[in-house]
């Protein structure tokens, strides 16, 4: 569930075709995006034994541990871009302003967050060139809870 009002829009970023751009200023630390609807999580194995595993892994995004969700409808929290430097804090599933955020910015979170251990994107970062790789379980948490805890002070 995306909380501010918002837009689906062509993106900002190069080759990222469409985006989620705020309607609304955010406060830095609120919650932008909260999990809901969430049918079932599964296991990075599970989903690769799939026979449309290909289809999927675009739709597939870490919530915690070894554990996915898979949403193929592509709702639109599906638009949120990946970039090294985001505007947008993922954690444990929930989206959170990295910085005061001003209506048109184009929310943005570090895929590495997103992917399983060592999976990489097909496509690298539009403005470092530099590969996507998921970071392990231990390394996401870690960063986003340091990171979580100083948007927070």
């Amino acid at each position: 569930m995306i909380l501010p009002r918002y837009h689906i829009g062509p993106s900002s970023i190069t080759g990222a075709g469409k985006g989620l751009f705020l309607d609304e200023p955010v406060a830095r630390a609120r919650v932008i995006v909260a999990p809901d609807a969430i049918p079932g999580v599964h296991s990075f194995d599970d989903i690769l034994s799939h026979p449309d595993a290909a289809s999927l892994l675009p739709a597939t995004v870490r919530w915690f541990e070894d554990r996915y969700t898979v949403s193929p409808e592509w709702p639109d929290e599906c638009y949120i871009n990946h970039a090294f430097l985001p505007t947008g804090l993922w954690h444990l599933g929930f989206v959170f302003a990295a910085a005061d955020l001003a209506a048109g910015t184009e929310i943005t979170v570090d895929y590495r967050h997103l992917l399983a251990p060592g999976q990489e994107e097909d496509f690298r970062d539009a403005s470092s060139g530099e590969r996507i790789i998921g970071y392990s379980w231990s390394d996401s948490l870690r960063a986003s809870t340091l990171a979580l805890a100083a948007l927070m002070a």
